[in-house]
């Protein structure tokens, strides 16, 4: 089997929401050559799943996860229980993980402070290789693929041989599927800061209070509070934090010390 080819990835990529079936197809036929199933996830933050141009789930459509199988759709609260899901807002690149701990190619140490008790209920899975994928704006997906023999827990040589390439396509599928799928514009079209509104921003980023903004810049603190909501307007944020956030995605300001 030539797992990594250009053909592969270009059935992967979702074009038209007519196109996402046929991708979905194509992900779970890589997955179930390699002995896995694909568990694919647009939003590690929503219980939703991917949905094809009809609105048919394809975990159960297209994936092969049946009606009787612990599904993470039907639990709100795995985005914040999974190690798994964990993981993805720690890590960018394939990693696998079991009761022992989670493997990477490059050390981690923030995965090694993840909390891993119960790790099977928490999980919904024995083990798993998991492929984060960072997208713009804050969002993460992640695809996990879970080895077809349930009982099976050690996944180092399926990690070593298929992770470049399960990466590859799994970013491929969740990338080009949000971006088809977005119904709306993760930002407004005039979402231009001004010079004023970046400078009190990269303050509040360090964590000054308007008021010590406000003696920084020599302005009122009124003015401050006026520039810092006047950018969560434009980026559509909903608290001052989530305004920083954005405007650190967007390349307005650093979150680096």
């Amino acid at each position: 089997m030539q797992l990594l080819s250009q053909e592969n990835i270009d059935a992967v990529r979702v074009t038209s929401p007519e196109g996402i079936r046929p991708a979905a197809e194509a992900l779970h036929r890589i997955a179930m050559e390699c002995g896995m199933r694909a568990a694919p996830a647009h939003d590690i933050a929503d219980k939703r799943t991917p949905v094809d141009a009809d609105g048919n789930l394809l975990a159960t459509e297209v994936f092969g996860w049946e009606d009787g199988d612990r599904v993470w759709w039907r639990n709100s609260r795995i985005a914040l229980d999974s190690p798994l899901t964990t993981a993805c807002r720690f890590e960018s690149q394939p990693f696998w993980a079991n009761a022992e701990g989670f493997r990477t190619l490059e050390r981690n140490a923030y995965l090694s402070s993840i909390d891993i008790a119960n790790f099977e209920t928490r999980s919904l899975t024995r083990a798993a290789i998991g492929v984060p994928v960072h997208l713009p704006f804050g969002q993460i997906g992640a695809v996990s693929f879970n080895p077809l023999d349930r009982g099976k827990t050690d996944l180092s040589e399926d990690f070593a041989r298929y992770s470049d390439a399960l990466g590859l396509y799994a970013r491929t599928f969740i990338a080009t599927y949000v971006q088809v799928m977005g119904s709306t514009q993760a930002l407004p079209p005039e979402s231009r800061l001004s010079k004023r509104e970046v400078e009190c921003l990269r303050w509040a980023a360090i964590g000054k209070t308007d008021l010590e903004i406000s003696m920084i810049m020599s302005r009122s603190r009124a003015t401050v509070r006026f520039h810092i909501h006047n950018a969560a307007t434009k980026l559509n944020a909903v608290n001052r934090s989530q305004t920083v956030f954005k405007a650190a995605q967007l390349g307005y300001i650093s979150l680096q010390n």
